[in-house]
């Protein structure tokens, strides 16, 4: 048994000026059903929503993603005690931020689809519209990730059920393309991580999954191994694309670890990090590509669109105020965006006993099914 302290921090983000009001009220209500929630959760959940002035109440729907129709219950399963997907993420399914050719995301998007449209013209497949629901398999085992490996937690991964997550990256589509018969393909989408929400973090974000398959005819008559050739070429593609979206700026690579790829990348641009690396020939083997080599990276869309268009808190490309969507055009990279309004915080301290099943991500999620993405949090076990 400990005693916990929360610190509930209302974020004095730009889009807060209509909610601040409310979301600095406190109502009695709202904060019963936020300590039974903390108090009862135990593995299975549900989460309320609550309109203005009203109750807390659930909202039955359904979304559109990856060209099939998925309804609330095919995602949020309150009766199964290993899912641990809330309302608020679910809602989030459907919105393909990254689609929309007038969206920071969008635009971003579309100008990487440009330099390799330019660069490669013709050999690079794209896919944006893939269904967010994968397996465990896909998700990790077809990618190496260790069985025992922190991302396949409970607190760091949303599971619909004990073979079925919300992917955590663009990379649980990797096998299936493989299979599918792809060598040069670019995959775009939202991912999800059960994390906390501040102006650089959330729990849902979009990434782009690069990947190429080099043929052993290809490095031989560059005169050198498979492995020096693919990550020669890796590096020139990374490069040519930091340079096409910052313009002349000082990059640097930088030695890493991930399950996938040996040797691991990073290539640092002012700061933001993209993760590459020669994929593991263990992938290639066990998807139909004996013999063959290949690299891959991951781009989190939200970190270079923040640099691009000076955005500077990450839960405005959620905003649908038009004094935030206006602001940007399709095919504009690097509009600066201009804040709107300017709040300070709210600071509330909240504290309860709390016993050895707790789970910070748990309580998190009951809090901002009350009080929406803008309530930040922190944490001391006394």
């Amino acid at each position: 048994m400990a005693f916990l302290l929360v610190q509930c921090h209302v974020s004095s983000c730009a889009f807060i000026a209509r909610h601040s009001p409310l979301i600095c009220s406190s109502r009695l209500q709202d904060m019963r059903s936020l300590f039974f929630a903390a108090r009862s959760f135990s593995g299975a959940s549900s989460f309320a929503s609550r309109k203005k002035g009203g109750p807390l109440r659930i909202h039955a729907s359904t979304i559109q993603a990856g060209g099939i129709t998925i309804s609330r219950e095919d995602v949020v399963k309150e009766d199964d005690p290993t899912n641990n997907v809330p309302d608020t993420v679910f809602s989030k399914l459907g919105l393909h931020l990254h689609r929309r050719d007038d969206h920071p995301l969008g635009i971003l998007k579309n100008e990487i689809y440009k330099y390799f449209d330019e660069k490669f013209s013709g050999k690079y497949q794209k896919f944006d519209d893939l269904s967010p629901i994968v397996s465990v398999t896909s998700n990790f085992d077809d990618v190496l990730v260790p069985p025992d490996h922190v991302s396949r937690r409970y607190n760091d991964t949303y599971y619909i059920n004990s073979d079925t997550v919300l992917r955590t990256h663009t990379s649980a589509h990797q096998a299936e393309k493989l299979r599918e018969g792809c060598t040069h393909f670019l995959v775009t989408g939202d991912v999800y991580r059960r994390d906390s929400i501040d102006a650089t973090h959330y729990p849902v974000f979009h990434q782009m999954e690069g990947f190429r398959v080099f043929s052993q005819a290809e490095w031989e008559a560059a005169g050198v191994d498979g492995t020096s050739f693919a990550l020669q070429d890796l590096k020139e593609t990374l490069e040519g694309l930091a340079k096409r979206l910052f313009g002349d700026v000082e990059t640097r690579w930088v030695d890493t670890y991930f399950p996938f790829t040996n040797p691991s990348l990073e290539l640092e641009i002012f700061f933001q990090v993209l993760g590459c690396g020669v994929t593991e020939p263990a992938i290639l083997e066990n998807n139909g590509r004996a013999g063959t080599v290949a690299w891959a990276f991951g781009l989190g869309l939200e970190r270079l669109a923040m640099v691009l268009f000076d955005i500077p808190d990450i839960r405005l490309f959620w905003s649908s105020d038009p004094r935030f969507t206006s602001q940007f055009k399709a095919g504009q990279l690097g509009i600066k965006f201009k804040p709107f309004s300017k709040y300070p915080p709210c600071y509330k301290d909240i504290s309860f006993w709390i016993n050895d099943a707790f789970t910070e991500n748990n309580l998190c999620e009951v809090v901002r099914g009350i009080a929406g993405d803008l309530a930040e949090e922190g944490f001391n076990l006394i």
